[in-house]
């Protein structure tokens, strides 16, 4: 009975679509309902027509319907045999290569040489930085040349053939050298120590590659067909001090092999394929990050039988089956997940087989070159779970003329190419999703601004860069220079992982060494308007942001960013807004401004180098509560870089006084703060932190100041801090204790506390113990003090020296003879 259904159901659509067809390929059919009307009224009232009329209808309507079927025959028969025909075209007759291996072998050494090492010196120190042997702890590479020998092409010939609309050359590809050479310095993990020399001194390569030019030949895209042959040959070498014995570490050689091999799969086989731009001007730009809007569109002919799972897993579909998947296929529900580099966004959820979404998001590309992916899933109703369907991608390249290419793979394999002339122009794609036969994806993208390493912008055709700097070289200074003041203005979408809904949002930067962090916010649409300071680093240091959400049982993250800031011009400040990555949302809007510090006011705000901080913790007051009794044991962790110092405790108090003074020498570190609640046998707890600043702070001048602590519903500390520039005499007046009977007291002290240790211990007085180690390790404190306090002396008096002697030599000769006449 279903099937009857079926059968009555096509024949009406087939009769439909027959008539439409008609009426769209014979217009005047509409004429012809007066002309029958006519032909009725001559027939009842004048001669019957009635026995010849419906024979030549009838004939009529064969010969149409004939004709109609005979057209769907002859279209698909085109089709296939077009396809075919491009698939299965014949090749252009072999052609050899001998000519351009010799031309290839002169120019290697002094132009392609140095131009690939360079290249693919940036691209392994990226990829050793995530990838790393189980037994090697850190890798290093310290010297990167391709030698002499460059590789062989076309050993046996390369061939033009076509595939679709699209020209494709395949040559052979043949690279074995072993003028090679490539040096890593590993730092060998646990259980082993020490560090060992690994040298690549030979390499070979084969396999078959395919060049396809493309945009009337602006760009060539290449890739192997499969995945090429790869041997390395590994050997090792000494590594210094502490270096492991010249043998061979087991299993590196294997991975290095293995993690080229991965490399090139992902990267450049088949249907991954990498972009050479051959641009009709180079303005010797290096671009170092981009701003892209991707907006996705919509989606059209979606199936789940087809995007789901093989075919060969598929059940048999009948005709009910088939009615069935189309009512399913109606009833979809995707969303589109877009993947740049760590950052993803989602999406809403519509219905439907063509679905329907125009979202777009900011996204930040963090080089010059990247690829955008496209992740179709389907939410399964009532259920927090989302099934994985197909996924496409588009890759993104800036090309020296100050243009952008884009690529993606198309239908049976084939190219889809667009060319940006300048930021701000819209491309669009259609993309079929990979590996499957159904499907395809709308997108649209827009790259708003390339940013460049000599400071510029690149806009629009109407916007000029943004004040470039001369000869296309950095104008930024060096790292004691300028300063760096980065203000974080406001976060919008900021994700919440309360089940109220409800967000506590606070932002940790760190620049190099330095740390810095915002206050907590209560909104997900937080502003904070903070502005903090960063001493300037070169060599390409990003600004790493990372937001958090305050909880009660700890603090979760809700996203991170990376932000260059290499190539800042002083007198602007760059606004932007920067996306969150690991998350679905989530945006912060942060200035950046490069400022110079004159030689007054470097005075003020930088480290002198042979000066000291001054830091007096003096008392805290209304700390939270960690103990059960409603009291807390505090004291302070005081962190300066790499120093870590401590007060004592307070015992059974939320209102401590301290009153100690610390001491560190001036490097313009991050003075951070850690309140610790003491406990003698379990974990130390937290009950607040917080940052002193001081960089900014005038000479010999005390600043007096009350801190909330972070992290914490409540809780203040009071400190004095002073930036100290010394004169040597002041300096040796602080401590009027001379150095020998300060360094006999402290060891004094300590043997008769370790003498009261063992002695509590064999009486099993528990009771005292916990104060007894308190007081230990406040000496110990006191002993790394006074060795930081020796070397800081140390330190000022070798300036001192090297001052005087400055001052000897640029003293004119008179005054040096006057001085020794005398």
């Amino acid at each position: 009975m279903g099937r009857r259904k079926k059968r009555a159901l096509v024949n009406v659509d087939e009769v439909v679509e027959f008539f439409n067809n008609i009426m769209v390929e014979k217009p005047y059919l509409p004429l012809l309902i007066p002309l029958i009307l006519i032909f009725w009224a001559i027939e009842k009232w004048f001669f019957s027509l009635s026995n010849w009329v419906p024979l030549v209808l009838a004939v009529w309507a064969t010969v149409q319907y004939g004709n109609y079927q005979h057209r769907i025959v002859v279209e698909d028969l085109n089709k296939k045999w077009k396809r075919v025909i491009l698939s299965t075209s014949p090749t252009t007759p072999l052609e050899h290569c001998e000519w351009l291996n010799k031309l290839l072998m002169e120019i290697w050494p002094n132009y392609m040489n140095p131009k690939l090492s360079l290249r693919f010196q940036s691209i392994v120190e990226k990829r050793l930085k995530h990838r790393k042997s189980r037994l090697i702890e850190k890798l290093e590479l310290l010297e990167f040349s391709l030698g002499s020998c460059p590789p062989c092409l076309g050993l046996q010939g390369t061939r033009w053939s076509t595939s679709g609309d699209q020209r494709v050359m395949r040559l052979g590809f043949d690279w074995d050298t072993t003028d090679i050479s490539i040096m890593l310095l590993a730092k060998v993990a646990k259980p082993f120590f020490g560090t060992a020399k690994i040298v690549i001194n030979s390499l070979h390569i084969k396999g078959d590659l395919l060049l396809m030019p493309i945009l009337d030949g602006k760009a060539i895209l290449y890739s192997f067909i499969s995945t090429p042959e790869v041997r390395i040959t590994v050997a090792f070498g000494s590594g210094g001090s502490q270096s492991l014995p010249a043998t061979e570490l087991p299993g590196v050689s294997s991975w290095l092999v293995k993690l080229l091999t991965d490399t090139l799969a992902k990267t450049m086989v088949e249907p991954r394929r990498q972009c050479f731009s051959l641009p009709p001007v180079d303005l010797r730009k290096k671009a170092v990050g981009g701003i892209i809007y991707v907006t996705v569109k919509s989606a059209s002919k979606l199936s789940r039988s087809s995007l789901r799972g093989s075919p060969s897993r598929r059940q048999p579909s009948f005709a009910v089956d088939g009615l069935q998947e189309r009512f399913d296929d109606n009833h979809l529900q995707t969303f589109v997940e877009v993947e740049l580099g760590e950052l993803t966004r989602r999406t809403d959820v519509r219905p439907g087989s063509n679905p329907q979404w125009d979202s777009t998001f900011n996204m930040v590309l963090h080089d010059s070159a990247g690829a955008v992916r496209f992740h179709l899933y389907e939410r399964t109703p009532g259920s927090v779970k989302y099934d994985y369907l197909a996924s496409c991608e588009v890759k993104i390249k800036y090309v020296s003329d100050d243009s952008t290419t884009f690529w993606a793979v198309g239908p049976d394999s084939g190219v889809i190419a667009r060319h940006s002339e300048f930021c701000g122009k819209e491309v669009e794609m259609v993309l079929p999703f990979e590996g499957v036969n159904a499907g395809e994806l709308a997108v649209r993208l827009v790259v708003k601004e390339w940013q460049f390493s000599d400071g510029s912008l690149s806009f629009n055709k109407f916007r000029a860069s943004s004040q470039p700097s001369l000869n296309g070289s950095s104008n930024f200074l060096s790292r004691t220079g300028r300063k760096i003041n980065v203000t974080i203005v406001e976060g919008k979408d900021l994700i919440t992982k309360d089940k109220f809904g409800k967000c506590n949002p606070y932002i940790k930067l760190q620049y190099g060494k330095a740390l810095q962090k915002t206050r907590t916010a209560h909104s997900i649409n937080p502003t904070w308007n903070q502005k903090f300071e960063f001493d300037e680093i070169g060599g390409g240091e990003y600004l790493k942001i990372k937001c958090y959400t305050e909880e009660v049982f700890g603090d979760d993250s809700i996203g991170s960013a990376r932000v260059s800031l290499e190539g800042l011009v002083e007198g602007s400040v760059r606004d932007v807004w920067v996306p969150l990555e690991k998350v679905n949302s989530g945006e912060l809007r942060i200035q950046i401004e490069a400022i110079i510090i004159d030689d007054c006011e470097g005075s003020r705000g930088s480290s002198t180098g042979n000066g000291w901080i001054e830091l007096v913790l003096i008392e805290a007051r209304d700390l939270i509560a960690a103990d059960l009794r409603g009291t807390s044991d505090p004291y302070v962790r005081v962190q300066y870089g790499n120093l870590k110092r401590r007060t004592k405790v307070m015992y059974k108090t939320l209102n401590p006084k301290w009153h100690q003074t610390l001491e560190f020498p001036d490097d313009g570190s991050p003075l951070e703060l850690h309140v610790k609640d003491h406990n003698a046998v379990l974990p130390t707890s937290s009950i607040g932190d917080c940052v002193v600043e001081y960089q900014r702070l005038p000479p010999n001048e005390m600043s007096d100041k009350w801190i909330p602590l972070q992290g914490v519903k409540r809780g203040e500390i009071h400190v004095q801090v002073t930036r100290k520039v010394p004169e040597l005499q002041k300096r040796a007046s602080l401590d009027p204790e001379p150095s020998l009977t300060k360094a006999h007291r402290i060891s004094s002290q300590m043997k008769q506390m370790m003498i009261k240790l063992q002695s509590l211990v064999e009486d099993s007085n528990l009771e005292g113990l916990p104060t007894s180690l308190s007081e230990l390790e406040t000496l110990q404190d006191m002993q790394e003090e006074y060795m930081v306090q020796l070397e800081m002396e140390q330190m000022l008096l070798l300036n001192k020296i090297k001052e005087l002697g400055q001052e000897i030599l640029n003293s004119p000769p008179s005054l040096s003879r006057r001085s020794s006449g005398s």
